[in-house]
């Protein structure tokens, strides 16, 4: 029967143990870990045989990142075990730090056969100076002084010319061979990992146990570590269909997965999860915000110089408001129809209420360099609604839009996006926070089958009579939006009227404006939106301008709204 212990933490160390306790040393290896986007929680194992009375495991070199506070050890046994006090000392590291055994094993092989064929080469070359040397002798001088007969000359020279042959062969064969090494050793040594700092200091756990007898015990130590983390990556690809077929999406969720720990993850269970370790766990508290008239002296005699240059600095820093995030034909048939498209293997979701994990299958390993690797977490068939998106006021081009509702249990993460539209990659995106049940939208590219023109109608400046005050200006477009696909789309044009922040200026919009099908776009003041319907080969027309009014002493200014 195994018996499970679990930890008990005392703010003293192992020397709170018996004195007569002796130190075990603990081999570990990495089970599991779980990478959250700000570090990650990692679960170590380790079976030991203990003998009966006290006794201080010592666990080794552990990464110098790990947070003291989060570890939390648990133990089973065949038989009764106490767990005392856990202490953790930062050590220093080796002085010469292991690297990585296969890569230098590789290059000391390689490198091991290249002075070998540089042997081979100097010998060859020794061998190819006698040939020549011998095949530059007088031939009735060869053989002991001795004149050779005539008739036996041509059987020499046949012998100098076969030898020659095939030393050089030999030697060519053999100086590319040798080229071919010093090029892969030079790529190894490019991609050798950087090697961990000399000195660099590690973490040691001593962790006080109490057996009743002889047993064996497996304990599992869990520690949070900085220093990794994970980004969101998706992939979107996108089937535009036709007349006949609708359009599909098909979007695969990823996680690009990196960590600088110190210590290799070797054969471990990986998950991902979305919960942040360092943020708040609760709302800040909202204290008295007092305004009073700027008086240094007095300000300053009550609460000190620092005071008041510190609360002055936050004052000047505070933003307005906060930033908003940046935004962001057929496909190709495959020759053999036999043939399937390899899939990916997926992640199994565990969503909660307040979070989501994603375990990656199998074990995998992730190094300590910081090589970023990438699994493949969710993929999902959607069937989105295609819009012609329309700025013409800045870009005179029709941009795709997909829009969706996310229906995955997860949330999408703010993360890069691959967009390849009829199997063409056409850019990357960006997705901000969506969480399930909201609608995302995502760029698929510029649509070069919406033309788009937008022409000056009026540009018209009224100058005051001479006993005037007021100037005036008059501006007018006419935007024109033609559909040349063979399917309907529907199309969305932004555009926007200048917006006065002075009682001096007025801005009116004209009478024959086009009516706006949204008159204030995501509450950006003076921003409005029409969108309507095209059928094949239709065009669509909307008139849009304004009138400036502004005393005649006064020069204005345009310019756009800083956020």
């Amino acid at each position: 029967m195994r018996i499970a212990t679990a930890a008990l933490f005392a703010a003293t160390a192992v020397a709170a143990a018996p004195l007569h306790a002796a130190d075990l040393d603990a081999a570990s290896h990495i089970d599991a870990v779980t990478v959250y986007p700000d570090g990650a929680m990692v679960t170590r194992l380790a079976e030991v045989t203990l003998p009966q009375g006290a006794t201080t495991l010592l666990i080794k070199g552990l990464p110098a990142v790990l947070d003291p506070a989060s570890l939390r050890v648990e133990a089973t046994a065949d038989g009764t075990l106490a767990i005392g006090a856990v202490e953790t000392r930062l050590v220093p590291g080796d002085a010469k730090p292991a690297a990585d055994a296969g890569l230098e094993a590789r290059i000391a092989a390689l490198r091991d056969e290249s002075d070998k064929i540089a042997a081979r080469i100097d010998a060859l070359e020794a061998k190819r100076n006698s040939v020549i040397h011998y095949g530059e002798a007088d031939p009735g001088k060869l053989s002991d002084g001795k004149s050779v007969d005539p008739s036996l000359w041509k059987s020499a020279w046949d012998a100098v010319g076969d030898a020659l042959l095939q030393v050089n062969e030999d030697l060519r064969a053999g100086r590319a061979r040798k080229a071919e090494l010093a090029g892969e050793i030079a790529a190894l040594e490019r991609a050798r990992p950087l090697a961990p700092r000399p000195g660099a200091p590690k973490h040691d756990v001593a962790i006080a146990v109490e057996a009743g007898g002889t047993l064996k015990a497996s304990l599992t130590l869990v520690y949070r570590v900085s220093q990794a983390a994970w980004t969101p990556r998706y992939d979107a690809r996108l089937d535009t269909g036709t007349k006949d077929r609708k359009p599909s999406l098909e979007l695969t969720r990823r996680a690009e997965i990196s960590q600088r720990t110190g210590e290799d993850w070797q054969d471990a269970r990986l998950a991902v999860s979305t919960v942040r370790t360092l943020g708040g766990t609760a709302a800040p508290e909202v204290t008295t915000l007092i305004v009073s008239i700027n008086d240094p002296n007095l300000y300053g005699a009550l609460y000190g110089k620092g005071a008041a240059e510190r609360d002055a600095n936050v004052l000047r820093k505070a933003p307005a408001s906060a930033m908003a995030p940046a935004p962001v034909g057929a496909p190709a048939s495959v020759a053999a129809e036999a043939r399937e498209e390899a899939k990916p293997v997926l992640a199994s979701l565990d969503a909660g209420a307040f979070q989501a994990s994603f375990a990656v299958p199998g074990r995998v390993s992730v190094p300590r360099d910081g090589s970023a690797k990438t699994f493949a977490l969710s993929s999902a068939t959607i069937a989105p609604d295609l819009i012609a998106r329309v700025a013409p006021a800045l870009d005179q081009t029709a941009y795709l839009d997909v829009a969706f509702v996310q229906n995955e249990e997860a949330p999408l993460l703010p993360g890069e996006v691959t967009v390849q539209r009829d199997g063409i990659f056409v850019g990357k995106g960006h997705f901000p926070l969506v969480a399930p049940g909201d609608k995302a939208t995502l760029g698929a590219g510029a649509d070069d089958r919406i033309k788009v023109s937008r022409a000056p109608l009026r540009q018209q400046d009224n100058e005051p009579s001479w006993i005037g005050t007021t100037r005036s200006q008059v501006t007018e477009f006419k935007t024109s939006v033609k559909n040349l696909h063979d399917a309907p789309i529907r199309v969305t044009v932004t555009d926007r009227i200048p917006v006065s922040d002075s009682n001096q200026v007025t801005v009116e919009a004209l009478a024959a404006n086009t009516p706006a099908t949204e008159k204030v776009v995501a509450d950006k003041r003076g921003v409005s939106a029409w969108s309507f319907d095209l059928a094949p080969s239709q065009q669509k027309d909307i008139r849009f301008g304004w009138r400036l009014k502004w005393p005649v002493d006064r020069d204005i200014l345009m310019h756009p709204e800083v956020k």
